[in-house]
């Protein structure tokens, strides 16, 4: 009797024991299932603040390119910006007595029209004299800023860039055919600029 009962008090703890390892093992995998869970969240909200990030890093480096392109663009724009100011600061320089050249060529004009006048007049050639040298002196004045006169001598070649011709005779000879013949109206450039266009009288 005792020694079923002993046998039977045995056979209960082993089942109590078998009954423990297995609430155990079951609240185990249950820990290491949750724990499983909450590493793959962890992990795809770590993936998911990765890509938000490196989209941002994308979208700042268009950025940051776009606007270095547009700071290159207008460095660009202002550099062209201020060498034509200074090209053209240096033309006004250069030709800024432009219009008072221009206003003392009609005056040289009457000077040479005053001299070819008394040329031949051997009683006025004091006067003669007096007039050229207060010519030579504005010719002199023309040169020192930069104003002198074309070349327009019978022959030349006509160009509508520095010649107006006023009209156009039979040429004197097959050489002038195109060529300027007469000149009625002398021509200036000032520095490299046309002052004024030169008037010819043109061969055909």
């Amino acid at each position: 009797m005792t020694k079923n009962k002993n046998k039977n008090n045995r056979h209960a703890t082993e089942a109590t024991a078998e009954n423990v390892t297995e609430n155990v093992n079951v609240d185990d995998v249950l820990d290491v299932d949750n724990e499983t869970e909450e590493i793959e969240e962890v992990a795809a909200e770590e993936l998911d603040e990765n890509r938000k990030l490196t989209q941002e890093l994308d979208e700042v480096k268009a950025q940051l390119e776009k606007e270095k392109k547009e700071y290159l663009f207008l460095m660009a724009d202002f550099d062209n910006y201020r060498k034509r100011v200074l090209k053209e600061k240096a033309e006004l320089i250069k030709n800024g007595a432009e219009k008072a050249m221009a206003g003392i060529l009609p005056i040289v004009d009457d000077f040479e029209r005053g001299l070819e006048s008394t040329k031949n007049d051997e009683s006025g050639q004091a006067v003669r004299e007096g007039m050229e040298l207060i010519y030579q002196k504005f010719v002199k004045y023309l040169s020192d800023n930069g104003v002198k006169a074309m070349d327009t001598t019978p022959g030349s070649d006509f160009n509508t860039d520095f010649h107006d011709a006023i009209t156009t005779i039979p040429a004197p000879t097959p050489e002038l055919k195109g060529k300027i013949v007469d000149t009625t109206r002398k021509g200036y450039m000032i520095n490299d600029k046309v002052l004024r266009h030169a008037n010819v009288v043109v061969g055909e």
